[in-house]
């Protein structure tokens, strides 16, 4: 698709889609539970992902409704300059073209990450699970209809119903053209996708995320934000999988006591250091290995930390650089902690679940990127685009 859209024809397809999800949420819950039914559970995760309820219905529509309210990201002017021979030098926004989303589970990707790519003025390719096919086609479906409901070709949104091998086939030697890739899934799929793309890829990595319970922490709230970052949504990447407290921290034992008994209140297995050989509920972590893992489970690793600079190399060394949390009352350690930790997001005093793109008001997100190109962290309307330079002259030369 060589000519953009007007901004005027993106936000009436993503109207009529809006309508369309809420005209027709049971098609897509009864296409839901055709994949839901066929799912083995295997994976908390990914069935979580999976599912489809009224409350998902409701996500998906106001994330539509938010994207057709946001500004125009396309054409936004980033920098002037007027030259000594009076040429006029420009850099605004542009759309990248042709955007594939590769993802796993998650049919509200379909609307959600779909309808980013599209406002960004981008055809869109979706590559989604086969464990997600009945919702994905059943959503896509909808996407055609608006586009023909606004008279434009359902081109725009693609569905490829391809299996690993075709997928692999696509990427190497693409037949259409692809300016970028946003792979959302486990490490394996990113791994795949990087490895056999031939354009750019966003990488959504894993999350593994930390928080640090500082000694001069409030110990109601940071029990609060640990129990809620670990069990609010378990499947979510934003969920927090270490706990790391530090050795000084005042009444510890007690802390200690409270935040075991809040954890088993929510089935939470909870693994620690040898610093908590002596709690029989603990279990012993068999090597340093565990805390490079993300869970993605009701599974969580408690230890003990000598301070905040010790803290910050146990993070930049285990995260996956997607977010991490020091629970503090002593707002220098807090600025300390937040410039030297290297995550797309850190926090003071909240939970890492706020990792997010409508939680940081941008409308959803594309993705949430752990690399640090092009854009890091929550990737919202504003992020998915290129830019290029207009330069005006009369005659120059050099």
């Amino acid at each position: 698709m060589n000519k953009i859209l007007s901004i005027d024809k993106r936000n009436a397809v993503l109207n009529s889609m809006k309508e369309l999800v809420k005209t027709h949420a049971q098609t897509i819950l009864d296409a839901n539970k055709i994949d839901m039914d066929s799912y083995d559970d295997s994976d908390l995760a990914m069935s979580d992902r999976l599912k489809v309820n009224d409350a998902k219905i409701d996500g998906m529509v106001e994330s539509l409704r938010q994207l057709s309210e946001l500004e125009d990201p396309v054409g936004v002017e980033r920098f002037r300059f007027t030259h000594d021979n009076g040429m006029q030098i420009y850099n605004r926004t542009a759309s990248f073209g042709t955007v594939m989303i590769i993802y796993e589970s998650r049919p509200d990707v379909t609307i959600e990450a779909g309808g980013i790519a599209f406002k960004s003025g981008n055809k869109i390719l979706l590559k989604g699970g086969k464990e997600s096919l009945n919702s994905n086609l059943a959503i896509v479906n909808l996407w055609h209809k608006a586009l023909e409901i606004n008279g434009v070709s359902t081109e725009w949104v693609e569905y490829l119903n391809y299996n690993r091998t075709e997928t692999q086939a696509f990427l190497e030697n693409p037949t259409q053209t692809l300016d970028l890739i946003v792979p959302r899934g486990g490490e394996r799929l990113i791994e795949f996708v990087k490895l056999n793309a031939k354009c750019p890829v966003i990488v959504s990595g894993r999350g593994n995320n930390f928080v640090y319970v500082h000694k001069q922490a409030d110990l109601s709230m940071a029990l609060d934000i640990v129990v809620n970052a670990k069990t609010n949504k378990v499947s979510g990447c934003n969920a927090v999988d270490k706990v790391i407290i530090d050795s000084d921290l005042p009444n510890r034992e007690q802390f200690v006591a409270d935040l075991l008994a809040r954890l088993e209140a929510h089935n939470v297995e909870v693994l620690g250091d040898a610093t908590f050989s002596d709690i029989d509920s603990v279990k012993q972590i068999e090597s340093d290995a565990v805390w490079y893992k993300e869970f993605l489970d009701y599974k969580i690793v408690i230890g003990s930390i000598a301070n905040t600079q010790a803290a910050i190399e146990m993070i930049n060394k285990y995260s996956g650089g997607h977010s991490a949390t020091i629970v503090t009352t002593a707002e220098a350690a807090a600025d300390n902690f937040m410039m030297a930790v290297d995550c797309g997001a850190v926090y003071h005093n909240a939970s890492t679940r706020f990792t997010d793109g409508f939680e940081f008001g941008l409308g959803g997100e594309l993705a949430i990127s752990t690399d640090k190109l092009h854009q890091r962290g929550p990737i919202g309307l504003q992020h998915l685009v290129t830019n290029k330079w207009y330069v005006h002259g009369n005659g120059q030369i050099r």
